[in-house]
């Protein structure tokens, strides 16, 4: 290469790592990582370099490049915010925090090891289940409940499970997008089930459901949409009738979403009240309004659950690390308040 190539006066990456501004990243971001951003960024320098550039310049300008891509992959860090918008519960800024003391309470248990998924009686494989299933028929007043990762999981996981090779019927007004390119449809095709699109994006009867039902109907799913509002002229059926009208043993799925219970919050229909007005199964969030650690919380009927937990996916989607819902009975003030509401009404 010519030596007024500007190109050779890039320095190496093992020079530029000896460089006190970018070994302050090492501890971030690791040393092996901090190298790989600085030969990339190097070769993308390289291909920006015009003839003539002066040999200072090239390797003051090389340093700055690499401090700067540090410093940009150092922001892709957690860090905390102070959440000002004006909405107690941000999706994007860390879900529901958790409270100290239950934060406490897991501490021994990430340190160390567990029962995660061993019953200590019989000396043989347990279910990492814990007492979530209890807490979750306690405040539902369901007759099951299971745990997996998150809402989105939750859904997939009803659907694969339930109607793979079928047709599940919804309200056209309710195949909705939620955050992070979350498509209903897109769920149901995945999941390998037919969507079968009933009434108009404003108006859906319960007539609309029983004039779609036929010999393929796998279920009926009503989603709640959660991030916009239709107003004016619309209609939704009460979900107690639409129960009632469906053939016996046709599962009705809510797509409930959000968690709320007992908060008697305007547009939100509490878990209980679903379960109560005949839904088989309600999936929602346990990292939303109910409080707790990021999750996807199905209840219902015992059967259908079942099927659920039983079903291969279960496996992927269940909670991971003694720090998710398996082995915390009661993570929250969110937790412990539903169980008080729960025995209120008992």
């Amino acid at each position: 290469m010519d030596r007024k190539d500007p190109r050779a006066c890039i320095p190496q990456v093992e020079a530029l790592l000896a460089a006190a501004e970018l070994q302050a990243y090492f501890k971030r971001l690791t040393r092996p990582l901090a190298a790989l951003i600085i030969a990339e960024t190097l070769a993308l320098f390289r291909k920006d370099l015009t003839a003539g550039a002066a040999c200072d310049y090239v390797q003051a300008e090389a340093l700055l490049r690499c401090e700067a891509a540090l410093a940009a992959a150092d922001k892709k860090r957690l860090g905390k915010v102070l959440n000002a918008t004006g909405v107690v519960l941000h999706t994007n800024l860390g879900r529901s925090p958790l409270s100290p003391s239950a934060w406490s309470r897991i501490e021994a248990i990430n340190t160390g090891y567990s029962t995660l998924e061993f019953n200590l009686d019989s000396g043989e494989r347990g279910s990492r289940g814990g007492l979530v299933p209890d807490l979750l028929r306690l405040f539902s007043g369901a007759e099951a409940g299971l745990a997996v990762n998150n809402n989105a999981a939750a859904i997939l996981l009803t659907l694969s499970a339930l109607a793979t090779g079928r047709e599940v019927i919804i309200s056209r007004g309710e195949a909705v997008q939620i955050g992070g390119g979350f498509r209903i449809p897109d769920i149901l095709a995945l999941s390998g089930a037919r969507l079968v699109e009933v009434g108009t994006t404003n108006i859906t009867t319960v007539e609309d459901y029983l004039e779609a039902l036929s010999p393929k109907t796998a279920l009926v799913l009503v989603v709640h949409s959660s991030n916009f509002a239709l107003r004016g002229f619309t209609e939704r059926p009460i979900l107690s009738r639409l129960a009632k009208a469906l053939p016996p043993g046709l599962p009705l799925v809510v797509d409930q979403g959000s968690g709320a219970a007992g908060e008697n919050l305007p547009g939100e229909a509490s878990i209980q009240s679903l379960v109560r007005s005949g839904a088989s199964l309600v999936c929602f969030s346990g990292d939303k309004i109910l409080g707790g650690p990021q999750a996807g919380l199905i209840v219902g009927k015992a059967e259908l659950v079942k099927q659920l937990a039983l079903h291969p996916l279960m496996r992927t989607f269940r909670p991971g690390r003694p720090s998710s819902l398996s082995s915390r009975p009661c993570l929250s003030r969110g937790w412990a308040r539903l169980a008080r509401l729960s025995r209120r009404r008992r």
